[in-house]
């Protein structure tokens, strides 16, 4: 079942990049592994999966040792300071970056294992209480404290859009995270590029795509549905 979802998957990437004149190299497809089993993933990288993406810590040291070398893992959940330790030099990407204090434990623990780690700002552009990231106008801000960090890169901007049934409601949201990548782009700041722009879930990754995604976030379109440990 994972091979026909994911191939379902990857040709609606494919004629979202054709609607939106983009070449389907430049959309990664992260698949969002986050409490599935060992065998699921394994089963996905035969169909050529390599980047999965996991919200918690522990899930990503656990699966770690059990998969292949060229895996590339992402953190895509909200990350607490005191764990940052044990995945800063395993992860290819933070996407979930959304406090100064969070960036400053980054960083000390990069300059401790000799890595310099990828980010993304976290931005919350719908304002969602029930979501984390930093407002729109908090980013720049905070992009000009984190850019003097010497093992921490800026790469761009992930946002988590609100659950809709319709994933045009969402289009503002993805239009809006591009021009504030646009814009920080624009002033050029050491260490910062705005090369990623991690938006699109299951639901609405095709709309993420048509308005510049380079990283869409796919779980149960690839896995299934979701199963909770109990």
């Amino acid at each position: 079942m994972i091979q026909e979802r994911a191939a379902q998957v990857e040709e609606r990437i494919c004629r979202a990049c054709e609607r939106s004149g983009r070449d389907r190299s430049e959309v990664t497809l992260i698949a969002v592994s986050k409490t599935k089993p060992i065998e699921d993933l394994r089963e996905a990288y035969r169909v050529g999966m390599r980047c999965f993406g996991e919200n918690k810590v522990q899930e990503i040291t656990e699966k770690y040792p059990q998969m292949p070398a060229d895996v590339q893992w992402h953190m895509i959940g909200h990350l607490q300071r005191n764990k940052v330790k044990y995945i800063v030099d395993k992860v290819a990407m933070i996407h979930s970056v959304d406090s100064l204090r969070l960036a400053e434990t980054i960083q000390a623990e990069a300059a401790k294992h000799q890595v310099r780690v990828p980010i993304l700002l976290e931005v919350n552009v719908a304002e969602e209480e029930s979501k984390f990231g930093l407002s729109v106008a908090e980013v720049i801000p905070l992009t000009e404290q984190i850019s003097t960090m010497k093992n921490i890169h800026i790469q761009g901007l992930m946002t988590i859009a609100p659950y809709v049934e319709d994933p045009e409601e969402n289009r503002w949201v993805f239009r809006q995270l591009k021009k504030l990548s646009v814009d920080i782009a624009a002033k050029n700041i050491d260490n910062v590029d705005m090369c990623v722009l991690s938006m699109g879930m299951t639901g609405d990754y095709e709309t993420a795509i048509e308005e510049g995604a380079t990283m869409v976030r796919v779980g149960t379109g690839i896995f299934g549905d979701r199963v909770y440990r109990t």
